[in-house]
């Protein structure tokens, strides 16, 4: 069994589609499974507003899944579209997928979200069954995708090229776990004799979380750390003791990074290239960002970066009760985000009273990110929990050196200074005074420039790549097989 057919199931993956790091792992992990001579095979919602801008051919099939759902009977055609050799199966129906937002209008959640995801899954297994070969692995990922191993289980036995595999469920975040009325169970015909709280029922309704982590074979998080955290009270969101039934099932694989998409030494998006060893381009990328940015150009003047969803769990509200001290005492900050509109209307005055200190971007732009990423010198990233992170990794890829708190994934790929092999800077509690006690501990390392060299150098020469977590997920998907 050298070569394995793995297929992943997921509600969003890059290039195609992208909300969150959730795209970017389901665009990576693959190829990094192909570079190991595995076959794989991605299905996903066909996004037409999205997909339909990108510079990609959509291939129509020619064939269609009919499947009932909500008292309507629907015909839904497939499509392919080939990403570097990677194989996407796309899902369409345009009044479910065909609208602006992936999950919601800006801020919310369409009403309609447990019938447009439990649809997308059982087609979805309808496709996989569909494909020539017979499918070793269905690797679902987060609340989205959460029904698939209950229903390959319970309803989908009857498909012989699907029937035996195994299934693995990624929680890239637990806090978001799908949870609707009881009402919708007969609407989609789920089965209801598994509607129990050893199942999937959650205080009386539907939780497609539980689902995932109920039947399947196998459960991953995206860091060994937040695998252990999940278990505890303070990270659980009230699934611990039911996580904890199901730990003999659990581990953490870290994510990694696309190295060739993250690459300052190729990166054209930059003013100037560069790389460990050859870090002159870094200066000019940092007198270009004060410069488009409006801040005073200084070379020695510290640029403190953050790229981030402005919401609880990222901390900002620790940013934002540190910023105006931080200005006052002469560093620099550039910020790129939306989410909490207040804190959005926060950042806002404070950059307009700042110019020459401080820049704010609502939103995301991704060319501004890579070049906030390679001006910056600390990266700012005082999450309250953080499953595994992305910002992190590609600070670190780009020189940029992280602060963060001492949390999931951040613990597992940021080590602390003063330790050996320092990659950056840990501060424990989530409150303003420890943030501000690791930042000041930064800048007082950036102010020795032999230090701050020596912890670049390293950052920018760590292997985040997915080599090693691929390597993991195919050790895993072996186990599962050789114990079948």
């Amino acid at each position: 069994m050298s070569q394995l057919h793995v297929v992943f199931i997921v509600s969003e993956a890059t290039p195609l589609a992208k909300t969150g790091g959730l795209a970017d792992v389901a665009g990576a992990l693959p190829q990094a499974l192909l570079a190991l001579d595995h076959h794989v095979t991605v299905i996903m919602p066909y996004y037409r507003t999205h997909i339909d801008a990108l510079d990609v051919q959509v291939e129509d099939l020619g064939e269609s899944v009919e499947m009932w759902g909500d008292g309507r009977q629907r015909f839904c055609p497939l499509h392919r579209v080939v990403v570097d050799g990677l194989n996407f199966i796309l899902i369409e129906q345009d009044d479910l997928y065909g609208r602006k937002g992936i999950y919601g209008p800006a801020g919310g959640a369409y009403e309609d979200n447990l019938l447009r995801y439990v649809l997308f899954d059982r087609v979805a297994l309808e496709a996989a069954a569909r494909l020539p070969q017979k499918t070793d692995i269905i690797h679902c990922h987060d609340w989205q995708t959460g029904m698939i191993p209950l229903l390959l289980k319970t309803q989908y036995q009857h498909y012989p090229k699907i029937a035996q595999a195994k299934t693995v469920f990624t929680i890239h975040n637990l806090a978001y776990q799908g949870v609707f009325p009881a009402e919708w169970l007969g609407r989609l015909g789920l089965p209801s004799h598994h509607f129990h709280p050893n199942g999937f029922e959650f205080h009386g309704q539907i939780n497609c979380m539980k689902a995932g982590i109920y039947k399947a074979d196998a459960i991953t998080t995206v860091s060994p750390n937040y695998a252990k955290e999940i278990l505890t009270a303070e990270y659980g969101c009230q699934l611990e003791g039911f996580l904890g039934n199901h730990a003999h099932k659990l581990q953490g694989i870290v994510n990694g990074l696309d190295l060739a998409q993250w690459n300052p030494a190729t990166d054209t998006a930059l003013e100037a290239t560069y790389g460990a060893g050859k870090i002159a381009g870094k200066k000019k990328c940092k007198k270009a960002l004060q410069q488009s940015c409006g801040l005073t150009i200084n070379e020695k003047t510290p640029v403190m970066t953050l790229i981030s969803r402005l919401a609880d769990q990222k901390g900002i509200d620790l940013f934002l009760a540190r910023a105006s001290t931080w200005l006052y005492r002469g560093y620099q900050l550039v910020v790129l985000g939306s989410g909490d509109v207040d804190s959005e209307h926060l950042l806002r005055d404070l950059a307009k009273a700042h110019p020459n200190k401080m820049y704010f971007w609502r939103g995301f732009n991704e060319t501004l990110a890579r070049q906030i990423y390679a001006g910056g010198d600390i990266f700012l990233m005082p999450s309250r929990f953080e499953p595994c992170g992305l910002g992190q990794l590609m600070a670190m890829r780009y020189g940029n050196i992280p602060v963060v708190r001492a949390t999931g994934g951040l613990s597992d790929t940021v080590t602390p200074y003063p330790e050996k092999g320092a990659t950056g800077f840990h501060f424990k509690d989530a409150n303003p005074e420890a943030f501000d006690q690791a930042v000041e501990e930064a800048i007082e390392v950036f102010h020795q420039p032999r230090k701050w060299s020596i912890i670049r150098t390293r950052a920018l020469k760590r292997d985040s790549s997915w080599d090693v977590s691929a390597a993991a997920y195919v050790e895993l998907y072996k186990t599962l097989l050789d114990d079948a």
